[in-house]
């Protein structure tokens, strides 16, 4: 008999020893599960060979992103969201046909029960930035446009934050809102120019980017949840293809079908029927959903 299967530790055998203790699991999927995780992570110990200090140092960093966690900031979403986990989970759950529009990560700032809002209506009331008219068609696969959908939206202020971030200087819901399409399937909305921002990177998820020698910054995007009845709901962003970040993503969150075109408009009359300076900017983008997968 070998020593794994009588229970004796060995370095060789390290990941059999413990995948055979926990034979008894009543959840099987728990049970695959960790066996998987078990396995890999005596593979990389075994590649690594750490030292004692390095092996405590890393207990050490994941003890400080525990600690880092409140309410409204989750440092381990943070660290899953800058390895490239958080996207690869998010490609795996919500793979689409080939028509369909892309999704990306939720991120950590996204605020349920925002006000509905007519369609047209400008979600930034702090007056901050650039102006900025959004709109477009949700549509099928089969290219007919979709009444009734929701849009739940939000973004930074032009100083590259959220409202959450800075409670008492920024109205509350500022630069969020949820619209429906109208009849023909279009929405509309007025904004601001987002802008890059840094993700928070005063704790120890911000310190290993920099010991990696990576930037903390996200590029201009817009944030929206789309939903409608008999349809796969989309979690996704739309970016500003010309950000200065664009091809650095620090979450990994852009991808090629999600560039928007941010088109500088000089029209005195037009911005004055909007309620803008002159000039202004104009975001058109349209979105395709996925039919709801048949549970039957």
């Amino acid at each position: 008999m070998e020593d794994h299967e009588k229970g004796y530790f060995t370095e060789k055998d390290s990941a059999d020893v413990v995948i055979g203790r926990n034979k008894n699991a009543k959840d099987e999927r728990l049970k695959e599960v960790m066996a998987i995780i078990i396995r890999k992570l005596h593979e990389a110990v075994k590649e690594i060979e750490p030292t004692q200090k390095e092996w405590l140092d890393a207990i050490m960093f994941l003890t400080r992103t525990g600690q880092m966690c409140t309410d409204w900031r989750q440092e381990f979403i943070l660290l899953s969201d800058t390895l490239g986990v958080s996207m690869l989970v998010d490609a795996i759950n919500h793979r689409k046909p080939d028509a369909a529009s892309e999704s990306t990560v939720l991120g950590p700032f996204y605020v349920e029960d925002a006000p509905e809002l007519p369609l047209g209506t400008n979600i930034c009331l702090d007056r901050k930035g650039q102006d900025m008219v959004i709109s477009g068609v949700v549509r099928d696969t089969s290219e007919r446009p979709i009444p009734n959908v929701k849009l739940d939206v939000w973004q930074t202020n032009d100083d590259g934050f959220y409202d959450v971030q800075q409670k008492g200087l920024q109205p509350d819901f500022n630069l969020r809102g949820v619209f429906r399409t109208d009849n023909t399937g279009s929405y509309r909305f007025r904004a601001v120019k987002p802008r890059f921002y840094p993700i928070p990177d005063d704790g120890p998820v911000g310190q290993l980017l920099t010991k990696l020698g990576r930037h903390p910054f996200r590029p201009a995007h817009l944030h929206f949840i789309i939903s409608a009845d008999g349809f796969e709901t989309l979690t996704t962003h739309i970016f500003d293809p010309d950000d200065p970040y664009i091809d650095s993503d620090a979450v990994f969150g852009v991808k090629k079908g999600l560039l928007a075109k941010f088109v500088r408009v000089d029209d005195p009359s037009r911005a004055k029927q909007l309620d803008f300076g002159n000039p202004f900017w104009e975001v058109k983008f349209d979105f395709v959903l996925a039919p709801a997968p048949n549970r039957s």
